[in-house]
């Protein structure tokens, strides 16, 4: 039987009529996860990518990332000296972006800069937009980035909040998008920051959540 890839909760299923895609939705934490059996392999996922045009030239984009460095980074900017793009694309935007900032940004992405370069690193801040939903193992993912966030640091994420009702969520377009396979809301985000210590401390109840990383205990 398949259990939440969150909260190991049972799950009900939703089918899509229209595409005969089948979604299993949790109770518990509302995360949204649509059928293995669906996924696209690893270089249909490619191909879609490098369709993409993500670059300086979209000027929509990259307003995109300047508001959101505006409202999520720059109040917390005296906290921020490095930071890591995971899954950054090939555009680079939000990195130049935070490094005209005065924020030193290292760049990870599992097709266009598939040097692990965090490793035996920690972050002031590690961003992650637009990737969440395109993991098969979000909660592993989650607890790997993670350790490389420093104490006190932050963990930036960005994937457009789910709709709770069903028949909102089948016709939702982000599920259009073929990789696209899991899917959040605040309470799933809430979830995941209580049990792994993490403070939530600002979202924009749409697509964005801004976690900051509590210290360890010390021992005595």
């Amino acid at each position: 039987m398949k259990k939440c890839k969150i909260c190991n909760s049972a799950i009900t299923s939703i089918t899509d009529t229209k595409t005969q895609k089948i979604y299993h939705k949790c109770p518990a934490c509302s995360y949204i996860f649509l059928d293995e059996v669906f996924y696209v392999d690893e270089a249909y996922e490619k191909k879609h990518y490098d369709k993409h045009h993500n670059s300086f030239e979209s000027l929509g984009y990259v307003k995109m990332f300047e508001n959101l460095i505006e409202e999520f980074v720059l109040s917390y900017k005296k906290d921020i000296k490095s930071a890591l793009d995971f899954g950054c694309g090939e555009g680079e935007v939000l990195p130049i972006l935070l490094e005209t900032n005065t924020i030193l940004c290292d760049r990870y992405d599992l097709f266009y800069f598939p040097k692990k370069v965090y490793e035996n690193k920690k972050y002031d801040l590690i961003l992650s937009t637009e990737v969440f939903e395109h993991l098969q193992n979000p909660l592993e993912v989650l607890k790997e980035l993670l350790l490389h966030v420093e104490e006190n640091g932050y963990l930036l994420l960005m994937s457009a909040f789910h709709p709770s009702n069903d028949d909102e969520f089948l016709k939702w377009w982000y599920i259009r998008d073929v990789t696209h396979i899991g899917f959040f809301t605040l309470a799933t985000f809430e979830y995941l920051a209580k049990k792994n210590s993490l403070t939530i401390i600002k979202h924009n109840s749409k697509n964005t959540i801004l976690f900051q990383k509590k210290p360890r205990l010390a021992m005595y």
